[in-house]
């Protein structure tokens, strides 16, 4: 066992921010996953703000979590694709306006003819 119970520790540093996910073990061996984010405040220091896990809650908070990840993928999809509907309706006339999907793409496939490599 680590520094306090620590059996895990990884960080993930931003611009702004900095995420530490530290695995731990209390006095009774339970095990629990203790999330911190850290910024710089305006008037020096740091801002700290944690958030603990344990191993046996796991499941359901990964549960709301990925309902959450998906609802924000979709906004950030749908977002997307009406900015892309903004840009292309200002920026081309409608007679050069085409749909362009993935479906619609056409796939081009490159053979090789037989009999007609390099023989030196």
């Amino acid at each position: 066992m680590g520094v306090r119970g620590e059996l895990f520790s990884t960080r993930v540093m931003l611009p702004n921010r900095t995420y530490f996910f530290n695995v731990k073990e209390n006095r009774m061996g339970d095990l629990y996953l203790n999330i911190v984010e850290s910024k710089n405040k305006e008037t020096g220091g740091f801002d700290r703000q944690s958030v603990i896990l344990f191993a046996d809650d796991l499941q359901e908070f990964l549960k709301g979590f990925d309902e959450s990840l998906r609802v924000m993928e979709k906004a950030v999809r749908d977002k997307r694709r009406k900015g892309q509907g903004e840009k292309s309706e200002s920026a081309e006339t409608p007679a050069k306006q085409k749909t362009h999907s993935p479906k619609a793409a056409k796939r081009v496939v490159v053979k090789k003819k037989k009999g007609t490599g390099d023989r030196g």
